[in-house]
């Protein structure tokens, strides 16, 4: 029995939550929270999660990690149910652990890999506390990340994801500032026999026109591309110090799709952000239609201590939950569309253990009984049923 960690928010801590899993190794009376900040209601749940590690787990040792670790570091150090803080810089290094430093282990065999090639954030934008409990950005060399996932290719891995804080700032603090794409190519070139390359949330500002090129025309790199764009408005997007306008997005999506009219298109969209009244919201909610955004991330805007937008002129919370809840309405109906589209045409599925799989463009299939996981087979939808694929 291995030690078990439990992984709050982002990719990229799905990502180093492995990571530490493989540390610990046999450390089996150990269970680790791999917290979140992002909002207020992640530090809840981070709070919940270790109430509930402490009931599950009574005489195992608890720990805790990640953003809330630092960002709310005396609050959470004063949970009775903790018994100690890993600083979120110091978590993957074996001595913050007390375990021996080894050579890497060989990662658990999973269907997908996720692999974080950058972190931490060098922008100030107002609603986030990131910064605070991540560091300013380190990018991982193209060596190190061609190594890192050399391990998970070993393991058969069927599709690589890409993870960070903001992947799309690779590079800059690299010799050379080189791009994204160039990192993109690499890993391309020198694994042939991967399949399926994906990116994490991408500030669309800064990409590359080589990671365009390969977003454009390149059939390995999926087509699933997820903005960070926040609003759909722009003083809004100049409120938050956000550094692409509502056009930037727009442009840069109706470019890609006429290149790849298959790209399906995520985003992060904020509601309720203080200052903005019903106009505001009624270009944040017509965004969803223009973009085609068929993977949204709907957060109510909830105010973090400490981030200048915490100090503007506040939207009622009541408010904020209905523009929230319209958001994810308008998201829903035109994934509905989108998925309806999809019904007759052959998908390249990517097999879960839990019984779905995920196309190229991300959408989510239910696997006929007895498909092994881990596999890439091929399938062709003709229902959707509670917004799965049959």
């Amino acid at each position: 029995m291995s030690a078990e960690v439990v992984s709050l928010g982002c990719r990229l801590n799905i990502s180093e939550s492995e990571r530490i899993r493989e540390m610990l190794g046999a450390e089996s009376e150990v269970v680790v929270i791999n917290s979140c900040a992002v909002t207020s209601e992640a530090v809840r749940n981070t709070r919940q999660a270790i109430r509930r590690a402490r009931r599950d787990r009574p005489d195992a040792r608890l720990l805790v990690t990640g953003c809330a670790a630092d960002i709310e570091r005396d609050a959470i150090a004063a949970m009775p149910e903790v018994d100690g803080l890993i600083a979120n810089t110091q978590k993957l290094d074996p001595r913050a652990w007390n375990v021996p430093a080894q050579p890497e282990p060989v990662p658990a065999q999973r269907t997908r890999a996720f692999v974080a090639v950058q972190n931490g954030c060098d922008h100030a934008c107002t609603f986030c506390i990131i910064p605070q409990g991540r560091g300013p950005s380190r990018s991982l060399t193209i060596p190190q990340v061609l190594q890192e996932i050399e391990r998970h290719m070993a393991q058969n891995v069927a599709e690589v994801v890409l993870t960070g804080v903001d992947v799309t700032s690779w590079g800059h603090d690299l010799d050379g500032t080189p791009p994204l794409g160039e990192m993109m190519q690499a890993i391309l070139g020198e694994f042939p026999e991967l399949g399926r390359l994906r990116m994490s949330s991408l500030d669309g500002i800064e990409i590359d026109p080589l990671l365009f090129e390969l977003f454009a025309g390149e059939p390995r790199l999926m087509p699933h591309l997820h903005l960070s764009l926040q609003h759909g408005h722009d003083m809004i997007l100049k409120r938050m110090k956000r550094r692409h306008s509502r056009a930037d997005a727009v442009t840069l999506v109706q470019q890609l799709r006429t290149r790849r009219p298959e790209l399906a298109i995520g985003a992060d969209l904020i509601a309720g952000f203080p200052t903005e009244d019903d106009a505001m919201h009624a270009a944040n909610l017509d965004i969803i239609a223009e973009l085609g955004i068929v993977h949204g991330h709907i957060f109510p805007y909830s105010p973090r201590p400490g981030t200048p937008a915490e100090r503007m002129p506040q939207v009622d919370r009541r408010i904020v939950k209905e523009r929230a809840a319209q958001l994810r309405a308008e998201v829903a109906r035109v994934r509905d569309d989108w998925l309806g589209s999809l019904i007759g045409t052959d998908l390249s599925v990517l097999t879960e253990r839990d019984g779905s799989g995920y196309s190229q463009s991300y959408a989510r299939v239910a696997l006929p009984e007895g498909t092994p996981a881990g596999s890439v087979v091929t399938m062709r939808p003709n229902r959707i049923e509670k917004g799965l694929l049959l």
